[in-house]
């Protein structure tokens, strides 16, 4: 397991802690004060602990190794992980529903309601701390496990503080003496709501990563990368494809070299190219270079003197994210296949 994978293992296993302590606290609340809208809070707390179980497994596996069964290794668990936590979390809302529409049929009794407050209140102040955390390491070591785990305590949060003033409202109207049982089952009802949305937005993000939907920031930060290391020799850069799997990346592409280039000098430049995403991603990046000659069809981009050159050097590319994503080279005139160039040249 690497520093970044342990890094993610051992902050699941403190929200996993959390999780349960402040899913004993809720349900404290609830049974102190009978009210629906606390339930809805301790449900959710429900749905927090497995799902930072089940996060932590994922964390576990994806940390291990690749192997023949898997050469890209286990990170795709991680998506599975989310899938099933956001699966959760939108069984969750729709139990929260029930629960209130029962209440509205059946109400109970409020009593207490404002140690129940306090509780909810310091609850969802530790849910808040330790879920923007999980958000910030999970992207920074591209954990969709974490992400989705600090995403969900997040979302608990904004319940939790709907839920707390609308309770507020609730505990003024009974100081008054009014009959307020309808307005708590109310307020649960759109936290269910609420809750539901967040699992559906969870789930579609997971399924987009399994699916390698391109990742638009990830992208961006590769082309800044390559032109900030950009080396004299890559001319061009193309057919770019980036994969996630968990903390890992596999990113694969074309480079087009000066025609002259000996083999052992073209791999030198895909060496410094593996090496400039090396020291933005670390030992997590896994990179596959297809090397391409320019066949003196790139003179204008290229400063390099060769017996190929038809025309003045004018500038280097400077590449862009839809740039380097598109399937062919980048000719001064057109956007060219290899075939194209082959052909060109004979």
């Amino acid at each position: 397991m690497d520093a970044a994978a342990k890094a993610n293992f051992d902050y699941q296993k403190i929200i996993a802690v959390v999780g349960v302590s402040l899913m004993a606290i809720k349900f404290a609340a609830y049974f102190l004060t009978g009210s629906v809208a606390i339930l809805t809070d301790a449900m959710e707390s429900i749905v927090n602990v497995i799902a930072a179980f089940v996060g932590l497994y994922a964390l576990h596996l994806s940390a291990q190794p690749a192997d023949r069964s898997h050469p890209f290794g286990h990170g795709k668990i991680e998506n599975i992980s989310a899938t099933i936590e956001g699966s959760m979390i939108l069984a969750a809302g729709a139990l929260i529903i029930y629960e209130s529409i029962m209440s509205f049929l059946h109400p109970g009794e409020i009593k207490q309601l404002d140690i129940g407050l306090v509780i909810i209140a310091a609850a969802a102040v530790v849910n808040y701390a330790v879920g923007v955390r999980a958000v910030q390491k999970g992207k920074k070591t591209r954990s969709p496990a974490l992400v989705a785990s600090g995403k969900h305590l997040c979302s608990d949060t904004y319940s939790s503080v709907g839920i707390i003033l609308g309770l507020f409202v609730v505990y003024i109207a009974m100081a008054f003496g009014y009959d307020a049982a309808w307005l708590d089952s109310s307020i649960a009802v759109i936290f269910g709501v609420i809750i539901g949305y967040t699992g559906l937005k969870v789930i579609k993000q997971s399924i987009d990563d399994s699916m390698d939907r391109t990742d638009e920031e990830l992208v961006q930060t590769i082309a800044e990368l390559l032109n900030e290391y950009r080396h004299e020799d890559w001319i061009d850069i193309y057919k770019l494809r980036v994969i996630k799997y968990g903390h890992s990346v596999f990113v694969d592409m074309h480079l087009v070299l000066p025609t002259y280039l000996k083999l052992n000098e073209a791999h030198n430049e895909e060496h410094e190219l593996e090496e400039a995403l090396e020291s933005r991603f670390g030992e997590n990046v896994e990179v596959s270079i297809t090397p391409t000659p320019c066949h003196g069809l790139f003179c204008r981009y290229c400063d390099r003197n060769c017996f190929s050159r038809t025309e003045d050097f004018e500038k280097h590319l400077k590449w862009t994210p839809e740039m380097l994503m598109t399937s062919k080279m980048h000719s001064p005139t057109k956007i060219i296949t290899i075939d194209d160039s082959i052909n060109n040249n004979r």
